[in-house]
């Protein structure tokens, strides 16, 4: 099997430049994927956005308390539990939508 003859990556001047030129090149013209090595990232954290969330006072003070005993932070303890009651949801196929 011949290999194919890869593309030369234009220099840019920007960041806009480019982003522009990847958002319309086919990347595998300029980079042979099969030589690729995976990566991993150990810092990277995923973005999160803050929320205003009402709760009963006395649920808040179940989860304060649950989250003291189990040596975790209160919010840490309430993502844990909506991750893992989501995770079983979609598990079970719900909340998945109609194409």
């Amino acid at each position: 099997m011949r290999q194919k003859k890869l593309k030369m990556i234009p220099p840019f001047q920007t960041e806009d430049e480019e982003r522009k030129f990847w958002a319309a090149a086919d990347s595998s013209e300029y980079f042979d994927w099969t030589k690729a090595k995976r990566v991993i990232f150990p810092n990277l954290q995923p973005s999160t956005t803050s929320i205003s969330l009402r709760l009963p006072e006395s649920l808040l003070a179940h989860v304060k308390q649950l989250a003291n005993s189990m040596d975790v932070p209160y919010q840490s303890l309430i993502k844990i539990f909506l991750a893992d009651r989501i995770k079983k949801e979609l598990s079970l196929g719900r909340g998945q939508t109609a194409a």
